[in-house]
């Protein structure tokens, strides 16, 4: 490769003379220096500011109010509700995540790239998303309940209101985070551990039992700690099953104390936003640790292979999996959607009442939920971009640059993202509630704060695809144009960006994926005009407005399969294991 280069310079000498603008990018501690910035901007700052909001209102440290607020009847219930709900949806997700994860991992079941596929979408649709269809699929006026009998009588309360329907919705839809965790750890099983079982005679059940799932086990707590964190952060899911009966989260209770109090109430949303990064931060730390004794093993020859054989069962096991689904995503989502195409509540859908109109009223007349959809499509479009540009330098800083400093950047960066969104919205209004210094300009109720905010939280995500893709190019390619007089911004443009686009191009669309139906941080940061989907369909629920709501939540859906399937196909071009459900 070497010799090649030498030889296209002397043809093309186009980067060793000096025909391309030098920027004034310095060569040694620039790239860092920015890269460094960037993250204490992003992760530092907001959650410095939080802190200090908490303990030190006004410049001066005085925790008291913060632990009295804390320690407050409201908070205290909210955080038992917060760790009941957390804890016993990862108990459950744990349980539906391991099946499906073993049985697409160990056996050869038929169709694993489409259930694992159909399984990540499941978790990829939003959680409101997901909250709105199971109350449809029980509610009253059920449509898929009526066809088998088992619709709930008229005028009897939803059975998902509350605290089962939260830890019901919660541990189906954070499954697929137990699953993908799962996956990553049956691929550091090596094939030569099942066959000396095999040859010992030890049947299927008895791998899986003595060999795979005691290996597993570090992944199998970690898994678990990761649906716990991703409960005690989840907004969407208590809001629109909790808030109705009044059993509130933390995340919940902030949100009702700042929509109902304003930014007059910011001390004591601060201390609360403190209270559950605490607690999040708890699972965070012992996930950490459990990932801190798997370093150091040797690699791996041959990964795991599928070495249980269905035979007779195998039609039986696939037929299981799709149940599964069916009642995980199918029902539901067939709930919602016959809910948005009936004319009015309590009419049985058939050809002769079956009508678009409540699209075409969401989609085309209702002002608040077109601007919605422009206002996602732009924000999401926009951090997906602009993340997508920041990743290449990042991922190039991150694997060439910084060293021993790249863990506490790497800490920073992840920071938004692990901890729960209403802490980076809290973070995001205290910073930008008054004018910025120097040039004396508020962002706050404008959409460059959402914007700010999806840089902040979604950054890990877009750095996860570049960074794998930079750790496998060869540093001959920089060491190359670097003997042909090319500049850092020269070698990221010519010789890194064009490697890393592909990386760079999923990681814009997992970005977008993941942005376009946000609604934890956007529920505290939207004002009039900067209305988010998750926020607009969550005010149409709370409206009674359910049959628009849920054709919000169809389209919304819609959009995310497919920006997948786009995914999937431009899958194939890139490393193995960036998108979860290639298995």
């Amino acid at each position: 490769m070497t010799l090649a280069i030498a030889r296209n310079r002397k043809r093309e000498p186009a980067l060793a003379a000096p025909l391309l603008p030098r920027l004034p990018l310095p060569e040694g501690l620039g790239l860092p220096a920015l890269v460094v910035a960037v993250a204490l901007l992003l992760g530092g700052l907001p959650f410095f500011r939080l802190v200090a909001a908490a303990f030190a209102p006004g410049g001066q440290f005085a925790p008291d109010a913060a632990f009295a607020e804390m320690a407050s009847r409201s908070a205290m219930t909210a955080t038992w509700h917060t760790l009941e709900t957390a804890s016993l949806s990862a108990a459950g997700a744990l349980l539906v995540g391991g099946i499906v994860a073993l049985a697409l991992g160990v056996t050869d079941v038929r169709g694993k790239r489409p259930l694992a596929f159909a399984f990540v979408f499941s978790m990829m649709i939003a959680p409101q998303v997901a909250a709105l269809a199971f109350l449809s699929l029980f509610a009253p006026n059920s449509q898929i309940l009526a066809l088998i009998g088992l619709a709930p009588a008229p005028g009897t309360p939803n059975p998902l209101l509350g605290r089962g329907g939260i830890v019901l919705v919660m541990a189906l839809h954070h499954a697929p985070l137990v699953a993908i965790t799962l996956w990553t750890g049956l691929r550091s099983i090596p094939q030569s551990l099942i066959e000396a079982a095999q040859m010992e005679g030890a049947s299927h059940a008895t791998i899986t039992a003595r060999i795979v799932v005691p290996v597993l086990r570090p992944q199998i707590v970690a898994a678990g700690l990761v649906a716990f964190v991703a409960g005690v952060g989840n907004f969407g899911i208590p809001a629109l099953l909790g808030l109705p009966v009044n059993y509130l989260t933390l995340p919940t209770l902030i949100y009702r104390r700042l929509s109902s109090f304003g930014p007059s109430s910011l001390g004591e949303t601060a201390a609360l936003a403190v209270l559950v990064g605490t607690v999040a931060a708890l699972g965070i730390v012992a996930s950490a640790l459990v990932a801190r004794r798997q370093r150091g093993k040797i690699e791996i020859e041959r990964p795991l292979e599928p070495f249980w054989r269905l035979g007779a069962a195998r039609p039986f096991v696939a037929a299981g999996l799709w149940g599964l689904l069916a009642l995980k995503l199918g029902l539901p989502l067939l709930a919602l959607l016959s809910e948005a195409l009936t004319p009015a509540l309590g009419v049985a859908l058939s050809w002769q009442t079956l009508t678009f109109d409540k699209f075409a009223e969401v989609l085309f007349r209702q002002a608040a939920t077109m601007r919605a959809f422009r206002n996602s499509l732009a924000f999401a479009g926009a951090a997906a971009v602009i993340l997508a540009l920041l990743a290449i330098a990042f991922a190039y800083a991150l694997e060439r640059r910084l060293g021993k400093l790249r863990r506490p950047v790497e800490l920073l960066i992840e920071l938004p993202y692990a901890l729960p969104g209403v802490v980076l919205a809290i973070a995001c209004i205290l910073i930008f509630l008054k004018p910025l210094p120097l040039i004396g300009v508020s962002i706050y109720g404008t959409p460059f704060i959402i914007l700010f905010a999806y840089l902040a939280r979604f950054l890990p995500l877009a750095l996860k695809a570049p960074v794998a893709a930079m750790a496998q190019i060869e540093a001959h390619h920089e060491e190359a144009a670097k003997l042909d007089g090319a500049n850092l911004w020269q070698m990221l443009r010519f010789i890194v960006a064009p490697i890393l686009a592909p990386a760079a191009a999923v990681s814009a669309l997992m970005v977008f994926l993941v942005a376009f139906n946000e609604l934890t941080v956007s529920a505290l940061l939207w004002s009039s005009g900067t209305e988010t989907l998750g926020v607009v369909l969550f005010s149409l629920k709370e409206a009674g407005l359910a049959g628009e709501a849920a054709a919000v939540a169809v389209s919304a859906s819609a959009v995310i399969l497919a920006a997948m399937l786009v995914l999937d196909l431009l899958g194939r071009h890139l490393p193995q294991n960036i998108l979860p459900w290639r298995l």
